[in-house]
């Protein structure tokens, strides 16, 4: 799981952002302004069902993370959590 869902910078993060334009969700931010310390996005391929491939997107560690349980959720009520 991407570490962005619990960090301060989730709503404001360049990183955060390209994740979600990967995975072709709406943006928190339409024009972050933070730019993340050495964020490391793991990408992994899988399998899906017809012979098709998925891409999962996830930030697995960055210097600028600031620990804070549940943000993206109180950015985003009542949605359900990305994966």
């Amino acid at each position: 799981m991407c570490i962005c869902v619990d960090c301060s910078w989730v709503d404001r993060c360049q990183a955060y952002h390209a994740v979600e334009r990967q995975h072709g969700v709406p943006h928190l931010a339409e024009l972050p302004d933070f730019e993340p310390e050495a964020p490391r996005i793991h990408v992994s391929v899988m399998d899906l069902p017809d012979g098709q491939a998925g891409i999962e997107w996830d930030v697995r560690s960055c210097s600028s993370f600031q620990a804070d349980p549940g943000r993206w959720q109180r950015c985003c009520p009542g949605q359900e959590l990305p994966r």
